[in-house]
């Protein structure tokens, strides 16, 4: 954690000074460059990171009257820690949450059917998946995180309560060429905002995907769900392990523990629904799930004391028909304004514990590519790319959904009538072993684009850095202070390329690179920065040796790794890193690293790896940048 470069202040250093021209007030402006409709995890990730560049503004607008408290969804996986990371948040969240450490999988007794018996049992996370755990926390708290960030930010953002969006219209003139119109709830008075762009993540009932004339295809799988948090008592062993569990005949249990150790929820089978008459489950009461549970648990039971929270949902496969406001056949003669994420554009069950972790990508996506072309350093073709790279996500996660909950639905095959179907639970835990990467959030894959990701024709310098998936972090040692760091801690949500290069054996190559990452007016370091800025607010060069610590030179480091920042000229001794000898692992053996050659792993601002290259790649280097950042 590094602050104090613009000078000592005293208190909480991670409360940034209120920004001279840009804090936020409760009267709403006439014009924003950016309005975000709903603070969900899409809208506040969003909302985080916009909310540190004073020089935009910022508005979020949200029907509730005030901050979430109880939240629906609970699961947030391993990459999406990754993610909070990147804001600083990461360590307050592992140490509140309950860790999913293994999965129980039960099943009919095979000496008595009526009853079930623990058959499975594994690892939750794969070893070095991550650095971090799969984890349960309130969605509320989750959200609360990102509201205290905005709030401690130079702008001091704050959410806009109680404002329903009634419309958003494009008019593609002018300086904000989106008008929305809200309505005020207390009120009723209606009026409207003027934006340069808008991101709707107002859930599935949308009113800005409604307004730019998209829609939600899929289907319904007519079974239904009930869910709840539950405050109990029970015989069940595992009930502090996450724990599916198929009854013979009485239906499917997921039980996840939360966190604080004695609260847990309950999805509870609920059974088929008739698309005629849908009211009749929805009218299931918290009674009727829990007879349900204590009958698919037989011969354990739960003894509810007190219900935090439930519901009843029927499971519904759908994705958006576009991400943007731009038709398919008019890409290239204009370009996207307004934008719809999570919910808006992909809905599903709740059971493969997606929600949050593919919304929250969907605009960490944006927010980089948002902030580089309103602040003027890329070309506005840069937006195209977000529903290009996340609507295959959203239908993936579709795909997925649909599988595993035709899986959850379908219960055990009774050996003595296997003519009535259903799934070998030996079956339904390998698929749940084998689909551990999409769930943990670790398996999206960018592939080759004509702007953001390039080939992987120099893949074999670095095996383990996959281009076009996130950067996999591992230890290394910090020159400066000979701290053991997460190399993949270095990443910031702060809109910036991280440059990792990684010393070639004798050293030469590197020095080169390093001379034309400092000197070269083609240097994508100093090519697109803008005047004043950080000369690291672009790309952001690290260096990494294969020696041990103590034999390499701080003071020799060239000085695009010993920069100079801040209004003092401070300089930032934490870009060079060296392999960890002491306790391993090595980086360069355990991400595949060509020791004699070294190598280039760019990676993008939302934590992908655009590029592997060889450290002699520097005409490559810049041409990517030329794609769509503009020379300052």
């Amino acid at each position: 954690m590094q602050f104090y470069l613009n000078g000592y202040q005293v208190g909480n250093p991670e409360v940034a000074k209120p920004d001279a021209h840009n804090v936020w007030t409760p009267e709403l402006p006439e014009t924003v460059d950016v309005l975000i409709a709903g603070s969900g995890p899409a809208g506040v990730i969003l909302a985080a990171q916009l909310s540190t560049e004073p020089s935009i503004t910022t508005r979020v607008i949200e029907l509730r009257k005030g901050p979430l408290e109880i939240g629906q969804a609970d699961g947030i996986a391993a990459r999406s820690v990754e993610l909070l990371d990147t804001f600083g948040i990461a360590d307050r969240l592992v140490r509140e949450a309950y860790w999913v450490n293994e999965t129980v999988f039960w099943r009919p007794s095979q000496t008595d059917r009526h009853k079930i018996e623990r058959t499975g049992r594994i690892q939750d996370t794969a070893d070095d998946l991550s650095e971090f755990p799969h984890v349960i926390v309130n969605q509320a708290r989750l959200q609360q995180y990102f509201l205290d960030y905005m709030k401690e930010s130079a702008t001091k953002l704050e959410p806009d309560y109680g404002y329903e969006v009634l419309n958003v219209e494009v008019t593609e003139t002018g300086e904000f060429p989106v008008t929305v119109t809200l309505k005020q709830i207390d009120t009723g008075a209606e009026r409207t905002i003027r934006a340069k762009y808008v991101v709707g993540c107002d859930g599935a009932r949308s009113v800005v995907r409604e307004s730019i004339g998209h829609k939600l295809v899929g289907d319904f799988a007519n079974h239904a769900w009930g869910v709840m948090d539950i405050l109990g008592n029970t015989d069940f062993p595992d009930i502090r392990l996450k724990s599916v569990i198929q009854a013979a005949d009485e239906g499917n249990i997921l039980i996840i523990p939360r966190e604080g150790s004695y609260l847990f929820r309950l999805y509870v089978d609920m059974g088929e629904v008739d698309p005629d008459d849908r009211d009749s489950i929805r009218n299931k009461t918290q009674e009727d799930v829990i007879a349900v549970a204590n009958r698919v648990m037989a011969p354990y039971s739960i003894d509810v004391k007190e219900v935090a929270w439930f519901s009843i949902y029927e499971v519904g496969q759908r994705v958006a028909d576009g991400f943007d406001d731009v038709p398919a056949d008019l890409i290239g003669t204009r370009y996207p304004r307004v934008f719809i994420a999570g919910d808006a554009c992909h809905t599903h069950s709740a059971k493969a514990g997606q929600g949050m972790n593919v919304s929250m990508p969907d605009t960490n996506n944006l927010a980089w590519k948002l902030i580089s072309v309103l602040k003027g350093r890329a070309t506005p073709e840069l937006l195209y790319t977000y529903a290009a790279e996340r609507r295959p996500i959203a239908q993936r996660l579709i795909d997925f959904d649909k599988e595993w909950s035709a899986m959850m639905a379908a219960g055990p095959i009774d050996p003595e009538h296997p003519e009535r179907g259903g799934v070998d639970p030996d079956v339904l835990q390998e698929y749940f072993e084998q689909s551990g990467k999409f769930t943990a959030g670790t398996a999206t894959h960018y592939p080759p684009s004509t702007y953001l990701t390039l080939p992987d024709t120099h893949q074999a310098l670095a095996t383990g850095f996959t281009v076009g998936m996130r950067f996999h972090s591992a230890p290394v040692i910090r020159l400066a202070d000979a701290k053991r760091v997460q190399l993949g801690h270095a990443h910031r949500a702060d809109g910036a390329f991280r440059l990792y290069a990684f010393a070639d054996a004798t050293g030469t190559e590197f020095a080169k690179l390093m001379d034309f990452l400092g000197n070269s007016p083609e240097s994508p370091a100093t090519k697109y920065l803008p005047a004043g800025a950080d000369p690291d607010s672009i790309v952001d060069v690290r260096g990494i040796y294969p020696q041990y610590h103590r034999d390499v030179r701080v003071e020799v480091q060239p000085a695009v790794l010993r920069p100079q920042k801040g209004i003092y000229g401070l300089t930032d001794s934490q870009k060079v890193y060296t392999v960890d000898h002491k306790t391993g692992p090595d980086i360069y053996d355990f991400r595949g690293i060509d020791r004699a050659a070294g190598a280039i792993v760019l990676v993008r601002p939302d934590q992908y790896i655009a590029a592997v290259l060889p450290l002699t790649a520097r005409e490559e280097l810049t041409a990517y940048f030329d794609r769509f950042y503009l020379a300052r």
